[in-house]
């Protein structure tokens, strides 16, 4: 690799102000891949990545070897001329290494879920017309139906070793040495011969899917500018520079997931440290946030729930902040998170909106309220984030395209609708699905919530989830985070069933705690005569099941719940 001298000269010529005619001097493109020579420029021998690696050794790497990598990776790209370039990996270094160096290249990135169907992956790969695959070796296989389809579509294999050259080393990082090298070839031009600075702020950086659990998966078109606005809320909005230390932020979220809610970017901003984790594992989870600088980490509730629920789980000395989103968490969750020193920042959003959209905003006067009101508080969706523009909920009975407010008095029911900055340009090569989510001039998310009196949101459930019971609204919501106050409830799934007399009803299925017994119709018991849950809420039939049906990023399936409510128990 080049010199540190060289490398640095190199980053800092990339930082001078850009001399492009198609802008005036006040203005420049805005891309977040320009926060990595910046980090490794300002402090080159900061920690930027920990691995525990496929072989099982530590991997320790400082900014401006991400940064070296990173420009490797982009330089080979461009020497092969490959601009759309699929990933398919878990939480490693090259996943990191390669959001940066597919940018840098001029590139777009298709990052896909590793635990969908064969059938799945294929389907976007080949629809997003990718022209390469960066493929972690343990995941290779599901592009067996792929590599039939598509002989002539080259794999980078990583291999996710401590090496990076020589025998336990493997194609990708010999092609970021190949690109070092192509580098020097052209004058060790470094990161000025590269695009850390878009040429166009609204080109397209990434195209992330959505899970497509009823339909196909949507590609969802994220630009250059777009990115950057969205990771400068989260380093806002999620505190990532509000301590005097270095941000260190564990990767529990996928980082497929939405560009992994545009953290790899809002991480690097702020030259934190990012940990990098190929699986979620809750013993080793718990040990680094004892042994490493853990001050950050993304999740679901689910996988916040079953954190709390390990055995390894106690009181951190220091208090790590916690963005909590993907699906509603409940109050008695983010209590017992509170009493671990785990602190939840509750954010909302959606895939078509680079992850994060609103936050709860924790206010002072909370304090003084009862406990579960004040987590309760803390639990809602809350207002847009500061670089956006302020969210709306909308009356659903209207014509298409017609936006009306509801009432924030906490009861209207309403459609959560987005403006401005950080939603996402369209989806990929489907002008009806996009001129639907962009109806009115908003972004619809389909889910249904109330506008309180603050203007803080509180969602009571997708459209499709709530339940019509003798005329009542019944939030599934609601009703699962009302079932899991029960001391032996773990977790809670509520969909809605037939019922001849009252047209729908609840059913509920529960996972119980470990070391626990519970049956179901105890339960309803406890429901009906200890609770605070409405009569007409109360479920007639609770199942206990082992495990929940999730997606990837820990959102309970309820599309499989109505399924096993049927008895059809064949998709878990």
């Amino acid at each position: 690799m080049s010199p540190p001298t060289a490398r640095l000269l190199s980053l800092a010529s990339h930082l001078l102000p850009s001399t492009s005619p198609s802008y005036p001097p006040h203005i420049h493109t805005l891309s977040p891949t320009s926060f990595l020579p910046r980090a490794a420029a300002i402090e080159p021998s900061a920690p930027a990545i920990f691995h525990v690696t496929a072989n099982n050794k530590i991997l320790r790497r400082d900014y401006a070897e991400f940064a070296d990598r990173s420009r490797g990776l982009a330089y080979f790209l461009k020497k092969h001329g490959f601009k759309r370039v699929g990933i398919l990996a878990p939480n490693t270094p090259a996943f990191l290494e390669a959001i940066f160096g597919i940018a840098a290249s001029g590139g777009v990135n298709v990052a896909v879920n590793y635990r969908l169907k064969v059938e799945d992956v294929t389907y976007i790969f080949e629809f997003a017309e990718v022209e390469v695959i960066i493929v972690d070796e343990e995941y290779i296989h599901l592009l067996d139906d792929f590599r039939s389809k598509n002989p002539s579509i080259p794999f980078i294999i990583d291999t996710d070793t401590d090496a990076t050259e020589g025998q336990l080393s493997g194609p990708f990082d010999e092609a970021v040495l190949e690109g070092l090298n192509y580098d020097i070839q052209l004058g060790s031009k470094g990161w000025e011969g590269l695009n850390a600075q878009a040429d166009d702020e609204d080109d397209t950086i990434a195209i992330p899917f959505t899970s497509g659990t009823t339909a196909k998966p949507k590609g969802v078109v994220y630009t250059h500018r777009g990115a950057y606005l969205a990771a400068l809320g989260n380093v806002i909005e999620s505190g990532l520079n509000y301590h005097t230390g270095r941000c260190g932020y564990l990767w529990t979220l996928p980082m497929f997931h939405a560009m992994g809610w545009t953290f790899p970017w809002a991480v690097t901003a702020v030259r934190g440290t990012h940990y990098c984790l190929r699986k979620i594992d809750y013993p080793l989870i718990w040990k680094l946030l004892r042994e490493e600088n853990i001050t950050h980490f993304n999740a679901a509730p689910t996988v916040n729930t079953l954190l709390c629920a390990s055995k390894e789980a106690s009181k951190l000395e220091k208090p790590v902040r916690v963005t909590v989103a993907a699906s509603p968490p409940t109050a008695h969750l983010f209590e017992q998170m509170t009493n671990l020193n785990l602190f939840p920042v509750h954010v909302y959003g959606l895939t078509e909106t680079y992850g994060p959209i609103t936050k709860g905003y924790h206010m002072p006067e909370w304090e003084e309220l009862p406990i579960r009101e004040k987590y309760a508080r803390m639990a809602r969706q809350g207002h847009g984030f500061i670089t956006g523009l302020p969210i709306r909920i909308v009356k659903p009975d209207q014509p298409e395209g017609v936006l009306i407010d509801v009432q924030k008095d906490g009861k209207e029911i309403g459609e959560i609708i987005f403006f401005g900055n950080i939603c996402a340009k369209e989806y990929l090569k489907d002008e009806e699905a996009t001129r639907k989510m962009f109806a009115g001039g908003s972004l619809h998310s389909g889910d249904l919530a109330v506008w309180h009196e603050d203007g803080s949101a509180q969602i009571l459930d997708r459209a499709k989830d709530i339940i019509i019971s003798g005329g009542e609204n019944i939030s599934s919501v609601a009703l699962e985070s009302m079932l899991v106050q029960h001391p032996d409830v773990l977790e809670a799934g509520v969909v809605s069933v037939a019922d001849s007399h009252w047209g729908e009803r609840p059913k509920a299925f529960i996972t119980v705690q470990s070391g626990k017994s519970l049956k179901g119709e105890d339960l309803i018991e406890w429901a009906k005569h200890e609770s605070s849950i409405s009569k007409f809420m109360v479920p007639r039939e609770v199942e206990v099941v082992e495990e929940l049906p999730k997606t990837s990023t820990g959102k309970v399936k309820k599309n499989v719940l109505r399924k096993w409510a049927k008895g059809d128990y064949s998709e878990k």
